[in-house]
């Protein structure tokens, strides 16, 4: 049989563990909403545009753009900087027969489209240092790294057989780029700037545009038989909806425990 100080030690080891472990539940929750405070979910939609050989616009094929949606979440860090997780999905096209100028865009009359999954890794910065407030207008600066998912099909059946005839460089460098294949996942580096405005402690609208470096000629299929000088990127200009996780003064407290 145990003792009467047995009894009592026992009793009182069993209150305080029950008090540490509450201690402890009352801890983790406050551990996870901290956590979850301050984050956010924002949804996305714009416009996709192909930059590369196939459009002899600078800022790349305005003719074709396509649309496109993106999903990400994002962490304040501290006052300026955030992490995020960023996902796109949308399409790419170029279609060479849309420009009269150069004329050899119609005799070549190349083409091409994609759909794009984009899945990458950033970091913002909240050029203001407002990461924890919810008023006034936010500019950001963001970059990082990623993998963008391609499934390319090109068209050259449309070519001019008169003008690009076995002989010639295009023929040539078409045979390079058929046994080369294209590629089904790129690296993706986006960079980009926006602003974001918000509307409550919970809600805020964004705008930004994002420009991807994707190392590769073949985003559109083709390089030896149009121009392998340039490597193909992509760009997109889309605005949404942000939605944030708790506010500034909120937050679930732990009791004080005292033994």
């Amino acid at each position: 049989m145990f003792s009467f100080k047995t009894v009592t030690f026992l009793k009182a080891l069993r209150k305080k563990t029950a008090i540490v472990l509450l201690s402890l539940f009352f801890i983790v929750n406050k551990s996870e909403a901290q956590f979850y405070k301050d984050m956010s979910v924002g949804l996305n939609g714009g416009a996709y545009v192909y930059q590369g050989d196939l459009s002899p616009e600078r800022f790349g094929s305005f003719k074709t753009i396509q649309p496109g949606i993106s999903l990400f979440v994002k962490k304040p860090i501290n006052h300026f900087l955030a992490a995020r997780v960023h996902m796109s999905f949308a399409r790419l096209k170029a279609d060479e027969s849309r420009y009269s100028k150069p004329e050899y865009r119609q005799q070549r009359n190349f083409a091409f489209n994609t759909p794009v999954a984009e899945f990458s890794g950033q970091l913002v910065w909240n050029i203001l240092g407002m990461n924890y407030e919810d008023r006034g207008i936010m500019p950001y600066i963001f970059s990082g790294a990623g993998v963008s998912l391609l499934n390319i099909k090109k068209d050259f059946s449309r070519m001019d057989p008169t003008i690009f005839n076995d002989g010639s460089d295009v023929i040539t460098g078409l045979a390079i780029d058929n046994a080369r294949g294209t590629p089904r996942a790129v690296l993706s580096v986006p960079v980009g700037i926006g602003a974001e405005y918000p509307l409550s402690d919970r809600f805020s609208v964004n705008i930004e545009t994002s420009y991807r470096f994707i190392f590769t000629d073949y985003l559109d299929g083709f390089s030896q038989s149009a121009s392998p000088k340039y490597k193909d990127h992509y760009h997109s200009t889309s605005a949404g909806l942000i939605y944030k996780f708790g506010t500034r003064d909120k937050g679930v407290g732990c009791p004080v425990v005292t033994f």
